[in-house]
């Protein structure tokens, strides 16, 4: 084994040559439930939100991403919106109705 660029490290991955390209992002609940996302910063958000209602067994309908109070579509990205490591996202599950 010489000088191999190729290099991997103790958890299975690349080394990091361009730091600061994934994030850790927290979706957090009304209930305060959290989820942790380790995304790029150029990767659409679509995708986290696709997993994060998969786990909840939601439907992508039924729930608004918000951050800093400001509704997230799918085609944004964590850059678009300004999001550094360790920011939070609030998912929110719609309510419809209510009057008997």
């Amino acid at each position: 084994m010489g000088d191999d660029d190729s290099a991997v490290n103790n958890n299975g991955s690349s080394p990091v040559n361009n730091q600061g390209e994934h994030i850790q992002v927290k979706v957090r609940s009304p209930d305060g439930a959290e989820v942790f996302f380790k995304i790029k910063r150029k990767t659409k958000l679509e995708k986290l939100m696709e997993v994060y209602c998969n786990r909840l067994g939601q439907s992508m309908e039924a729930v608004r991403f918000l951050y800093d109070g400001d509704r997230i579509h799918g085609d944004n990205t964590p850059e678009q919106l300004g999001i550094e490591d360790g920011d939070v996202i609030d998912a929110m599950v719609q309510q419809t109705g209510g009057s008997f």
